[in-house]
């Protein structure tokens, strides 16, 4: 007999043996030779007092249905409610331990027939066994999850248009911006480079729903076509990543701590977390892989700045409703109030609030964020990878910011692609910059020494399109277009566009290669089109990522 089924039985058969004193009429002994003696039912139908509403109900049909040994009276009834005798109970007793043991022998049999290939299998459990337990014994922590991310990228840039390109820049001291520009975008951006990217999550849990995410990484894009600065900040990548202390150099990139308030709301906060960690929904499917920074804000950079520091945020979430807060200070360690804190002058702090609603495979939001810059740009957090130099210039003040965003994905791959759009919007509040500040405020093309942005606005907009198992199950292809921050008051010719196309080809699980083109028309906008020059980049690159 199994030890699990000894166990269930013996409760009943200690009660049994217990010394008790019986009486003549406790014995019933008519009543317990009319029950034992009749046949074992095969069916709890064949009780006609039984019903499905009885609260044993169940527990009577599975002895009937599984073992076969409860039998009834001879008019056809359980009388369940009826008191029943120890001698009674020990007939059921008996009755159950004789099924039981036919039970055990058949598996007997069974067990002798398959004895080889049980054998195989009980060496299999214990070889998992004894690796189950080095792991055990050697495991890094029993409660952290490690997640691994890097990226090769290899590729270069060109550039074009009519602009004078002669090394000697000092030479140029009275030329145009736009001929600066250009002189140092030849120079400096045109050679095949070859960084990296690398990434560490640490994830932990303590109680299965909360998050403790320590995120270590470490890159050497300064330097590179695709870090974000000048000469052309527009082709900036969003794997593209140095640590402040230089290349080569490893940062605590994210530390906060994410868990649940009751059973709609989460809480995040930590003094390394970034704007989107705190959202309950980022409104774009784009893209599978990254290329070009300029198409990973939703459209709207301003408003998705994605600003990191110390912060926290709330969120709420109902069916698909959902509507998120929080507060990122860029200069949170900071002591000194003109130079950080938390909600100070020095801040360079961000508040964004967003309404949003989706599925499954879709989603749209309505966002607003205020920024109150410090001296970082007119959008805080907007470097020279999300807009036009003037678009980026830091001159103080402060943003309002507001973005509409959407994204629709097929359940399944199909002709008809993954569509993700979005609009953004940012209107500064004082602040200017003066000559001297940044290279591009000295233009002797009709420009003041000081450029006085305050009350004038900008725009972004973009469209992402991606097919997936294109040719091959697993490999998508992408393309975006759109136009990156740029100002649209004050009278600057400032728009320019921008589009890249990719093909991500899946190697394995965990690598992928992701060839990729892109286009800039005149990422130097006003300064270079208000001068009557041109300037235009076109660059290709090849991304390996790896996922462990």
């Amino acid at each position: 007999m199994k030890l699990f089924q000894q166990l269930l039985l013996a409760p009943a058969a200690l009660g049994l043996l217990a010394p008790v004193a019986a009486s003549a009429a406790d014995l019933n002994l008519t009543g317990v030779n009319d029950y034992a003696s009749q046949e074992q039912v095969t069916s709890i139908t064949q009780f006609s007092d039984v019903k499905p509403t009885d609260w044993a109900y169940q527990a009577l049909s599975n002895l009937v249905d599984r073992y076969g040994c409860v039998a009834g009276y001879p008019n056809g009834t359980f009388k369940g409610g009826q008191a029943m005798t120890r001698f009674e109970a020990a007939a059921l007793l008996n009755a159950c331990l004789d099924r039981v043991t036919e039970t055990t022998d058949e598996l007997k049999r069974l067990m002798k027939e398959f004895q080889k290939e049980l054998a195989v299998l009980r060496g299999r459990v214990d070889g998992l066994e004894a690796r189950v337990g080095e792991l055990e014994a050697n495991q890094f922590s029993t409660t952290t999850k490690l997640k691994g991310y890097a990226a090769f990228v290899f590729g270069a840039n060109t550039f074009g248009g009519n602009l004078r390109t002669t090394p000697n820049v000092a030479a140029y001291s009275g030329a145009t911006v736009g001929d600066k520009y250009a002189t140092y975008a030849s120079q400096t951006a045109g050679a095949l480079s070859f960084p990296y990217d690398l990434r560490l999550d640490l994830d932990t849990s303590f109680t299965g729903k909360d998050l403790l995410r320590t995120r270590l990484r470490s890159g050497n894009f300064n330097g590179s076509a695709w870090f974000g600065n000048a000469p052309v900040g527009l082709l900036g990548m969003e794997t593209a990543f140095e640590s402040g202390a230089g290349n080569n150099v490893v940062e605590i990139n994210r530390l906060f701590y994410q868990f649940p308030i009751g059973s709609g709301f989460t809480a995040t906060f930590g003094p390394r977390v970034r704007q989107d960690d705190m959202l309950a929904m980022w409104p774009s499917a784009y893209p599978a892989d990254t290329v070009l920074d300029i198409f990973t804000y939703a459209g709207a950079p301003g408003t998705y700045s994605l600003n990191l520091g110390a912060g926290g945020g709330l969120w709420w979430k109902a069916g698909g409703f959902s509507l998120s807060a929080n507060y990122v200070s860029a200069n949170g360690d900071s002591s000194n109030p003109s130079e950080g804190g938390i909600g100070t002058s020095g801040s360079n702090q961000t508040g964004t609030v967003q309404l949003a609603y989706g599925g499954a495979n879709y989603g749209l939001a309505a966002a607003y964020t205020y920024t109150s810059n410090g001296g970082i740009g007119p959008t805080g957090g907007l470097y020279g990878g999300n807009g036009t130099p003037l678009a980026v210039a830091g001159f103080g003040g402060s943003t309002n910011s507001v973005g509409l965003s959407a994204y629709f994905s097929p359940l399944s791959a199909s002709w008809f692609p993954s569509i993700s759009a979005g609009w953004g919007l940012n209107t500064y509040v004082g602040g200017s910059t003066t000559a001297g500040a940044t290279p591009y405020t000295t233009a002797t093309s009709g420009y003041a020494d000081t450029i006085n942005l305050g009350g004038d606005s900008s725009q972004s907009w973009y469209l992402g399109l991606q097919w997936g198992d294109f040719l091959l199950k697993g490999n998508t292809i992408g393309f975006a277009f759109g136009q990156p921050t740029f100002v649209t008051s004050s009278g600057f010719n400032d728009g320019n566009y921008a589009w890249e196309g990719w093909y991500k080809m899946q190697v394995t699980d965990n690598i992928s290669v992701t060839p990729a083109i892109y286009y800039l028309s005149a990422p130097l906008g006003a300064l270079q089109k208000d001068s009557g020059q041109s300037f235009n980049s076109f660059g290709g690159l090849i991304k390996t990522t790896f996922r462990f």
